[in-house]
């Protein structure tokens, strides 16, 4: 039950009967903003031994604090999520941890793009609508939507531990936490947020644990990014060295690196980590830089959690390979990979060779990127995001080439003054779809077509560095797969308004033909052309479209792509096909 307190508003109502009728009702009490750990009211998290002195449910049921410590979720925890610093509370398994949104007035300061609010449902997803105020007396509303602790989507919770306590002890029960994330006016500063009222239907409850600004990142330009495709298995790595190939878009005078511990249950500990231009394999040009984390030489990610290494003055060249190394000194068997990185990197013998300026220490290589999501530069106008599947992701180009199409987009806004020479940031991801997830969003899995753009989209689209304008190219994985052209229209409908919601310009792609490939069927390539339709007409959301269809199409038979762009498959474009799309975009309609 709900703890119910009688403030001072109350008990002068109850008692007004007592006291002479006055001519003019007194002011409204406006209670003053407090910070969000003094509006605690529930506990949510138990000892394992001691599971009856929380009750977050309602019911009795409480996160297990071991499962949680297992996880890198210890009390007073910072945790980079999402592009957001969120902490996980200090009181957690010693006395209240979250609040019951019920409308209460949170003191928070600051400017930036979005709330991020670390949050979970009990008696189902819960949702409600609160208001930001800002310091000039202006406010928004927002619509806050936490998913069950118990039920909700595995695909977009941040970490999943894998009890549930009960007053009868613990059961194997996968529960979750989540970081949502809601736009705000980024041109005004936060005063407070008055959380949402209790949500109406009876028996549920939305638990905030934290909520802080995603503040914009003002300074910075992403050069280089990935999407975390899945969570497979690796190595085992144990006191190794993972040296990375990445390609940048644009340079700058200084470097940061990201680091994702997505879909993770466990953390993953960086003893070390550097940057350097590379010279041929796995060798540097000049001597690595080292990085830091926060001041420290290595960092810890908790599952589900990113780092940030600290800025360094590093002169990064524009369309060119750095390699990014960092040392794991602790046995890693599993980690969030990007799977078609089309790219080929190094794994060291053991010991840490992240400042070693020769490969001769590299003797092992992947094909994939594993924990690397960004790469960073000082300065510059703001990125491009191109979300998709495998023809973004380059799969057909040629190995180590650096022939996607966002790589021919990348060149060509270097070597013009048209419009700003944007970073671009290839945030495709093979087999993946609109409305569908590939990838389940836990546990380990061979499959690494990542969860649906839906789903990624604030992970992958609203917090990138800088983002400015996202292109949307996705839809024939859905359509080959059953989807229903009004499934896809709807989902590329809401990735656009989302997109329009937080201030991006976003630019969808009509979708290329595919007759010929095994599941592009007659009626895929009717959903297609119904998407297609939809996309090039009015009313689709979207700001401007790229007519990637009549790009690649075969004019004498436009389900077939032309012979001359095909890799053979009927289903990717070969180099000169992707070559053909970078060429074809319009650079004038991506600057907003």
């Amino acid at each position: 039950m709900r703890r119910r307190t009688w403030g001072t508003a109350v008990l002068l109502a109850a008692c007004a009967g007592l006291a002479p009728a006055t001519t003019a009702e007194a002011a409204p009490h406006r209670p003053e903003p407090l910070p969000l750990e003094r509006l605690f009211d529930n506990r949510a998290v138990s000892d394992d031994d001691r599971p009856a002195e929380a009750d977050f449910d309602g019911e009795g049921g409480s996160l297990s604090a071991q499962d949680l410590t297992a996880a890198g979720w210890t009390p007073g925890r910072r945790l980079g999520v999402q592009g957001a610093e969120l902490h996980w509370p200090r009181t957690a398994g010693d006395g209240p941890d979250n609040v019951r949104a019920d409308g209460q007035r949170v003191r928070l300061r600051g400017s930036g793009n979005s709330l991020a609010f670390l949050v979970a449902g009990t008696g189902g997803d819960a949702s409600g609508t609160g208001t930001v105020r800002y310091t000039d007396g202006s406010r928004s509303r927002y619509t806050l939507t936490a998913p069950d602790w118990r039920t909700g989507p595995l695909a977009t919770k941040s970490v999943a531990l894998p009890h549930r306590n009960t007053p009868q002890g613990q059961v194997p029960d996968r529960t979750r936490l989540y970081v949502v994330t809601v736009p705000v006016r980024a041109d005004r500063a936060i005063a407070s947020v008055d959380l949402p009222g209790a949500p109406d239907e009876a028996g549920r409850a939305l638990h905030v644990f934290d909520v802080s600004v995603r503040r914009a990142t003002h300074g910075w330009t992403g050069t280089w990014a990935a999407s975390t495709a899945g969570y497979t298995t690796v190595g085992p790595w144990a006191d190794r060295t993972v040296r990375l190939v990445v390609h940048t878009s644009t340079g700058g005078p200084r470097v940061r690196i990201r680091l994702d511990n997505t879909f993770a249950s466990t953390p993953v500990r960086i003893g070390s980590a550097s940057v350097a231009v590379r010279e041929a394999g796995a060798a540097t040009r000049g001597a690595p830089v080292p990085l830091t984390f926060r001041g420290a030489s290595g960092t810890q990610l908790p599952a589900g959690a990113q780092a940030f290494s600290d800025p360094v003055d590093f002169d990064v060249p524009a369309d060119s390979d750095l390699l990014v190394s960092f040392h794991l000194p602790d046995p890693v068997l599993s980690a969030p990979v990007h799977s078609q990185a089309l790219q080929r990197s190094y794994v060291s013998e053991p010991g840490d060779h992240a400042t070693d300026a020769a490969g001769t220490a590299f003797t092992s290589t992947i094909s994939y990127w594993p924990l690397l999501t960004g790469v960073d530069v000082g300065g510059g106008p703001g990125s491009v995001v191109l979300l998709g599947d495998s023809i973004t992701d380059g799969v057909k180009s040629t190995q180590d080439a650096n022939r996607r199409w966002p790589n021919v987009l990348a060149r060509r806004l270097l070597g013009q003054s048209q419009v700003p020479r944007y970073g671009v940031l290839n945030q495709g991801i093979s087999a993946n779809k609109v409305v569908g997830d590939r990838y389940p969003g836990d546990g380990v899995s061979v499959d690494t077509g990542g969860v649906s753009a839906l789903h990624r989209i604030d992970r992958d689209v609203f917090a990138q560095t800088s983002a400015r304008t996202v292109v949307v190219f996705q839809g024939i994985n859905d359509l080959r797969w059953g989807a229903s052209a009004e499934q896809v229209v709807a989902g590329l409908r809401e990735v656009a308004a989302l997109a329009r919601a937080r201030g991006l310009r976003v630019i969808g792609a009509t979708i290329t033909p595919c007759e010929g490939e095994a599941l592009c069927t007659a009626a895929a390539d009717a959903g297609r052309v119904e998407v297609n339709r939809f996309l090039r007409g009015p009313g689709s959301g979207f700001d401007a479209v790229l007519d990637f269809d009549a790009v690649l199409r075969d004019p004498g038979r436009p389900a077939r792509m032309r012979a001359e762009f095909d890799s053979g498959d009927h289903l990717h474009p070969g180099d000169a096909g992707l070559a053909a799309l970078g060429s074809s975009v319009d650079l004038g309609l991506l600057a907003p």
